[in-house]
């Protein structure tokens, strides 16, 4: 991976039933890239990850989003799965924490269901984007330019569908987090929250 992210917080924001291998893989190529990653929830404690439809493992939230301070974080990761998104999109603390990343022009990655935290805080409107196929409609009615790729760049947002792309995520997504602020990315989160 050509750019590193030595030094970088990366706030990852889960809820329970997030699905366990689009958080596990790219933090751990984000941690093996120099970052320091924290998972960042709607509540203390573990949280439940889920392989599809099964039951995963625990992990341990490091800060719940009413505590966490974006501002503290350089850049911000969104993994899917079905439960996931639907958990953080209903709560304002999580979607305001998401506007920071984009009105400070700070990179941010999401993956499968993932954007659907970003259509309820109102920042995809104009964007070029990829998501799980399912969902593309409802990314396409919120104003994206949905596409089916593996991995989609636009201005420091880095978009992916599935499992399977995970490996072209990560590297877009440290390509990313590793060059840091975007303006057009603030710009944009400017003119779409003010409308």
């Amino acid at each position: 991976m050509n750019k590193k992210v030595t030094g970088k917080k990366v706030a990852i924001l889960l809820a329970d039933g997030f699905e366990q291998v689009e958080m596990t893989k790219p933090r751990e190529a984000l941690d093996e890239a120099g970052a320091e990653t924290k998972i960042v929830s709607l509540k203390p404690g573990q949280i439940q990850g889920m392989h599809h439809a099964d039951k995963g493992d625990k992990f341990d939230v490091d800060l719940a989003v009413a505590d966490a301070r974006p501002e503290e974080f350089d850049a911000l990761m969104i993994p899917g799965g079905l439960l996931n998104p639907d958990a953080l999109r209903s709560n304002e603390d999580a979607l305001e924490f998401a506007r920071h990343f984009f009105r400070a022009g700070k990179p941010v990655a999401a993956i499968c269901h993932g954007p659907q935290v970003l259509i309820s805080a109102d920042l995809v409107r104009g964007r070029k984007m990829t998501s799980w196929p399912a969902i593309q409609a409802d990314m396409r009615n919120a104003g994206a330019r949905w596409v089916d790729q593996e991995v989609v760049v636009d201005n420091g947002l880095v978009t992916s569908r599935k499992p399977d792309d995970i490996p072209a995520f990560n590297k877009k997504m440290i390509e990313e987090f590793g060059e840091g602020r975007h303006e057009a990315m603030a710009q944009t989160a400017d003119a779409t929250l003010e409308t």
